[in-house]
């Protein structure tokens, strides 16, 4: 396994920003009762104070390692905690250096009584790398977990950089990643990243199906007190339960964070020079509404930076979903594109009035991660009042669709021989009943365009070849240039048969 996740737009931002251990050196072998009251009451008395950005710990001689060099350090196997126990779950570290400048601490705690793990450069392998002897207090960059989640000694998921997460579920490799909270992103001022300064790791019973971390959350604007109940399986699911405190009140405060890259697919047709038909970790935002309404939304890799927002009231799910699944649409057997997990975040409890609010950024190949998607509340507490939320965070293949037809597929662009001054979209819809039925002229496409032009003519029609629903519809722009909102979705009246198709297309 490699020791260093995929680099990111976001991980790479995010890894200049502070993660540090608050327990100072000498309080490395204390042992203290936790739980999570009490790291909530640690991140409302962290909130009280003006922030402190935490000392540096890592040496330069770590920080001046190539990324080859970084990952010639390997975690020793044999360390991992609790493998000498055979207990189900396993914890291995990541080593601090490169672009990991700042560390964390980590305890384990076993009943209610919290105890330190401390750094040692005997946990691991530095391969060529020659390294003098590094404090003990230095602390770890972050860590992963282990689990038989198809085999033993399989990883199911890390913690690193920020308060950047990712999980697994079976058969799947590593994608999109989540984060415990946005502060202004894709604001004009900057994107402000709060660190995960310290974890505690319940250690588990020989018995045991789940793994609880806890994270203490601390940046310029917020603190938090978080805690993960994670359930590994086809399904992995992680129950969030977070208290945020503001020190002040951003601009932007997202909640239940998810990012991922999104390069090229069958809606975009721009020169890439790629041979692969398709690149990305996700290929669109779904929401499932307060009202019960589906929303489909395709990614884009925009030539500016795009915000869309999705009005709602105690919405029921949002998420970012990898839907196509063939192998022929990617042709990258190192990738393996096809594999990566869709994330759906599931809220516990009324979430009240706000908005899903989606963030495209360009990006000029795979390697950035250039979309986020989260939750804004339209109203936040006064500073230093609590904010609490609970979601699950579910990691999947397969499941959480819509019950009527989803989209499958967007395409779009030109006839040069049909009517060739039109823009053209087709959009395929699948389902399980929607397949059954057979071709209905009832059934018709519901178009909407907004400002910027118009519905020349639109079409929906059984394929034949394949059993989903074709949509195809024409517009005329009016020659402004300025983006247009597009909607679409089909019915049988009086019946919705499949979820709303919604895209932004820019002239």
């Amino acid at each position: 396994m490699s020791p260093l996740p995929q680099p990111t737009r976001f991980l790479l931002l995010a890894a200049g920003a502070a993660l540090a251990g608050l327990l100072a050196p000498a309080s490395l072998s204390a042992e203290e009762t936790f739980d999570f009251e009490a790291l909530r009451f640690q991140a409302q008395q962290l909130a009280s104070r003006p922030y402190a950005p935490p000392p540096p710990r890592v040496p330069k001689e770590l920080l001046q390692l190539t990324y080859d060099q970084y990952r010639d350090i390997r975690f020793d196997p044999a360390a991992s905690l609790w493998r000498r126990a055979g207990l189900p779950f396993q914890l291995q570290f990541f080593h601090p250096g490169f672009i990991f400048d700042h560390t964390v601490q980590i305890d384990e705690v076993d009943g209610r009584l919290a105890r330190p793990i401390s750094y040692s450069p005997e946990l691991f392998d530095y391969g060529q790398n020659h390294i003098r002897s590094l404090p003990t207090s230095m602390g770890f960059a972050g860590f992963r977990l282990l689990y038989a989640l198809n085999k033993p000694g399989d990883e199911l998921g890390s913690f690193l950089g920020a308060s950047y997460f990712r999980m697994l579920c079976r058969g799947a490799v590593y994608g999109l990643s989540a984060r415990g909270i946005a502060i202004d992103t894709a604001e004009p001022e900057g994107e402000e990243f709060p660190a995960f300064q310290k974890f505690w790791v319940e250690r588990p019973s020989a018995a045991s199906k789940q793994e609880i971390v806890y994270a203490l959350l601390d940046g310029p604007s917020a603190t938090g007190a978080y805690s993960f109940v994670i359930v590994p399986g086809d399904d992995t699911v992680m129950h969030v339960r977070a208290v945020v405190y503001c020190r002040r009140n951003p601009g932007v405060f997202g909640l239940a964070p998810l990012t991922t890259m999104f390069w090229h697919g069958k809606n975009t047709n721009g020169e890439t020079d790629d041979f692969r038909p398709e690149v990305h970790d996700s290929d669109g935002l779904m929401i499932e509404t307060g009202r019960g309404e589906w929303i489909w939304r395709p990614l884009t890799d925009p030539t500016v930076i795009s915000v869309a927002q999705f009005s709602d009231q105690a919405p029921r799910g949002f998420g970012l979903l990898q839907r196509e699944r063939r192998f022929e649409s990617y042709e990258d057997l190192e990738s393996a594109y096809q594999l990566r997990p869709s994330a759906w975040v599931e809220p516990v409890g009324d979430w009240g009035r706000g908005s899903v609010r989606l963030v495209e950024l360009p990006t000029p190949d795979e390697t950035s991660d250039n979309v986020v998607a989260f939750w804004v509340p339209n109203k936040l507490p006064a500073p230093g009042s609590p904010i609490q939320f609970e979601y699950n965070l579910h990691w999947f293949l397969k499941g959480f669709e819509p019950p009527g037809g989803h989209a499958v597929a967007t395409r779009h662009g030109r006839s040069r021989t049909q009517e060739p001054d039109l823009e053209r979209f087709v959009v395929d819809f699948d389902g399980r009943d929607l397949r059954r039925m057979p071709g209905d002229p009832e059934v018709e496409p519901v178009v909407t365009v907004g400002q910027g032009a118009v519905l020349v003519h639109a079409t929906a029609e059984k394929n034949p070849y394949n059993g989903t629903w074709r949509v195809a519809f024409a517009l005329r722009p009016d020659g402004r240039g300025e983006p247009v909102e597009l909607r679409c979705f089909l019915q049988k009246p009086p019946n919705v048969l499949s979820e709303t198709w919604s895209y932004l297309w820019r002239p």
